[in-house]
C-alpha cells in the first residue's frame, strides 16, 4: 500500500510525456511538404530534392528519411493541397438565391484555381503510370462535380437524368483549372473579370430556377 492506503493503480499516472523527436520529425515532414508546394508556385518545374531541402531548412537526407522518393512526396503534397482546398470551399457555403450561389461558387473556385494551379499542372504532367496520382486527379474532378451538384441542385433538379448529366459535365469543363489559367494568363483578365466570365457562362448553361413553393 502507498501513502494514505492507496494502491499504485489508484494513483493517476499524469500526462504521458510527448516524444520530442517524433514531434520534430513530424514538423520537418510538414516543412518539406510546404517547401515543395511553395517551390511549385514559384517555378512550374518539379523541384529537386536539394532545392526542397534548402527551402525547408533541412538536409537532403532528412527528405528521404521521411519520403522514400520524390513521388511519395508529390502524393503527400497533393493530399495536403486537397485538404486545404476542401477547407477553403467548405468555408463558403453556397446557399440562397441563384445570384448569391453563383457568386459564392465562382469566387471560391477561382481562389482554389489561383492557388493550386501549379500543383494541378504538376499532377497532370507527372502522373505517368502512377495509380496514386491518377486517383488524386479523379478525386479532384469528382469533388468539383459534387460541388456543382450541391450548389445548383434547385436548377439541376428540373432536368431529366440525361440533360442533368450533360449540364453537370459542361459546368465541370467550364470551371477547369486550365479554363481559369487561359483567362488569367493568356487574356490577362483580372480575378474579378475572370469570375464574371464564369458567372455569365454558368448562368446561361443552367435552366431557370424553379419557384419556391
Amino acid at each position: 500500500m502507498t501513502e494514505r492506503g492507496r494502491r499504485p493503480s489508484d494513483v493517476s499516472a499524469g500526462p504521458v510525456p510527448v516524444d520530442g523527436r517524433r514531434l520534430r520529425s513530424a514538423r520537418t515532414r510538414q516543412l518539406i511538404i510546404e517547401a515543395y508546394l511553395v517551390l511549385l508556385r514559384e517555378n512550374p518545374r518539379i523541384p529537386t530534392a536539394a532545392t526542397i531541402a534548402q527551402r525547408a531548412g533541412c538536409s537532403v537526407r532528412s527528405v528521404f528519411e521521411r519520403f522514400p522518393d520524390l513521388h511519395a512526396l508529390r502524393v503527400a503534397a497533393t493530399d495536403e493541397a486537397l485538404l486545404k482546398a476542401s477547407e477553403q470551399v467548405a468555408a463558403q457555403p453556397a446557399v440562397g438565391i441563384r445570384d448569391d450561389r453563383l457568386k459564392t461558387h465562382v469566387e471560391a473556385r477561382g481562389r482554389v484555381c489561383e492557388e493550386w494551379l501549379p500543383l494541378w499542372r504538376a499532377l497532370i504532367a507527372n502522373q505517368g503510370d502512377s495509380a496514386d496520382l491518377k486517383a488524386r486527379i479523379r478525386m479532384i474532378r469528382e469533388l468539383v462535380i459534387r460541388r456543382i451538384e450541391e450548389v445548383y441542385a434547385p436548377e439541376l433538379g428540373t432536368l431529366d437524368e440525361r440533360e442533368r448529366l450533360q449540364t453537370v459535365l459542361a459546368l465541370e469543363a467550364l470551371v477547369d483549372f486550365e479554363s481559369w489559367a487561359r483567362m488569367r494568363e493568356q487574356f490577362g483578365l483580372s480575378f474579378e473579370d475572370a469570375c464574371g466570365v464564369w458567372k455569365r457562362a454558368i448562368d446561361r448553361l443552367l435552366p431557370l430556377t424553379p419557384p419556391v413553393s
